[in-house]
């Protein structure tokens, strides 16, 4: 699978009531939950005091990603993405090969 890099910003909508923010969130967590398991969302952050998240994601290509994973997300339709395909560095730690 492709690794993507997607920042995020959740806007909820003036006027929403709290009752479908939360469960809109509970629903998102779970959902998450399910990703994890099969190894779409690989890990998340939030940067200190701030609203927005970083994470790492993997799918077969942005189609999928965008179309079979993301749309998915409860909260989708609230958020603003920017999505960064990625590639391995050659001088990336994780790698099993380092070129020199």
């Amino acid at each position: 699978m492709k690794e993507f890099l997607i920042e995020v910003t959740t806007n909820i909508p003036d006027g929403t009531e709290k009752a479908e923010v939360d469960r809109r969130r509970a629903a998102e967590a779970a959902r998450a939950v399910e990703l994890i398991a099969s190894g779409h969302l690989v890990r998340i952050w939030r940067p200190v005091g701030e609203s927005r998240s970083i994470a790492l994601w993997r799918a077969d290509d942005e189609a999928e990603l965008r179309e079979q994973i993301l749309s998915t997300l409860p909260l989708w339709s609230w958020m603003t993405a920017a999505i960064t395909p990625l590639e391995s560095h050659p001088s990336d730690p994780g790698r099993t090969e380092v070129t020199v």
